[in-house]
């Protein structure tokens, strides 16, 4: 999300200090008007990274709030019908208890000395006795079935809890990634039409954002790939000047995992939803190696990825504002590579 051509040497400092003046509204003093670009680019590029990092924990806690999602649906599926299966269970009983309460009022021997056909007695007595058992083993059934109801229902309640938390955890990093993307606009806007441009310019990092697929060099020159790694290039090819949306997969825009699921799944491969996890959804292989298709993973924490797409250039969607475009691969530090 950062822009990718780090500034020279600019502290910490010098750059907590361009935020707090632009927070203020001044402009920081300084004899090199170029010093203060320096200091509003490495402001701009750590609130950038800072957002994307946010938008990685967005897309997580979105991950795992859709997964709670099924799950509280299929436990509520399930709850309905354990609870119609009991229910027939209990109709069930019901009318062999009822049958037995209106003829138990008679004691059997009784009941043999009156009958008319005592043979018919016996069998019919017999059939009882076999009844009651299946009613006894009916019963604890139903026993059974109540428990596992019950324990549904508490791993539901669970869910739903998890769900609550997950739905708020979604709704802090959203206002993180917003705070942070307000935060990088107001320190833009604080520079000249002039210092824009020069800083629109260095943020390109000798990418051609917008420009057309030939820009590298055709499929069959890029070395050997598989032909769904090569349909996953083609398909980050497709989505060139797209825009950046933080927690977006396509079509029509994309943060920088949202353009690697999108792509691969146009090849029929199933990507893990964040660029951390993409880190780690394949083989890992040197950079020398790197094949079209291979994912290409920055930062320490894998906030950022992008798609080999060869000739030493990614794929990626940037950051706000920006365009899915190519940069160099070495354009950020801690690169990893990582075969589908």
């Amino acid at each position: 999300m950062a822009s990718h051509r780090r500034p020279a040497r600019v502290t910490v400092l010098t750059a907590a200090a361009a935020t707090a003046a632009a927070s203020l509204g001044a402009v920081p003093a300084s004899a090199d008007p170029g010093a203060g670009i320096e200091a509003t680019r490495a402001t701009v590029d750590r609130l950038f990274e800072e957002a994307e990092r946010a938008t990685e924990g967005y897309n997580k806690a979105d991950e795992k709030a859709d997964a709670l999602r099924r799950t509280v649906s299929r436990a509520r599926d399930g709850l309905a019908r354990g609870q119609e299966r009991i229910n027939h269970m209990r109709g069930a009983l019901g009318s062999v208890a009822g049958a037995q309460y209106r003829s138990g009022g008679i004691d059997p021997a009784l009941a043999l000395l009156l009958s008319s056909d005592p043979d018919n007695y016996l069998d019919r007595a017999a059939a009882l006795d076999r009844l009651t058992a299946r009613q006894g083993a009916a019963l604890t059934e139903l026993q059974r079935e109540q428990r596992r109801l019950d324990q549904k229902r508490s791993e539901a309640r669970t869910a739903l809890v998890e769900l609550d938390r997950s739905r708020a955890e979604v709704a802090r990093h959203k206002r993180t990634v917003e705070r942070k993307l307000a935060e990088a606009r107001r320190v833009l806007a604080s520079l000249t039409a002039e210092e824009r441009a020069d800083f629109d310019r260095a943020s390109r990092s000798g990418g051609r954002e917008g420009g057309p697929a030939e820009a590298v060099p055709p499929m069959a020159d890029l070395g050997p790939a598989s032909s769904r790694a090569s349909a996953a290039v083609i398909a980050a090819r497709s989505a060139i000047g797209k825009p950046y949306v933080w927690g977006a997969t396509g079509p029509s825009a994309f943060d920088c995992s949202g353009l690697m699921v999108w792509s691969y799944r146009q090849a029929g491969i199933s990507l893990p939803r964040t660029s951390s996890a993409q880190r780690y959804a394949g083989r890992q292989v040197p950079l020398s190696q790197a094949q079209p298709g291979d994912l290409v993973t920055y930062r320490g924490d894998a906030s950022h990825v992008g798609i080999y797409a060869g000739g030493g250039q990614v794929i990626h969607a940037p950051y706000p504002g920006a365009r899915v475009r190519y940069d160099p691969v070495n354009m950020m530090s801690h690169v990893t590579v990582t075969r589908v």
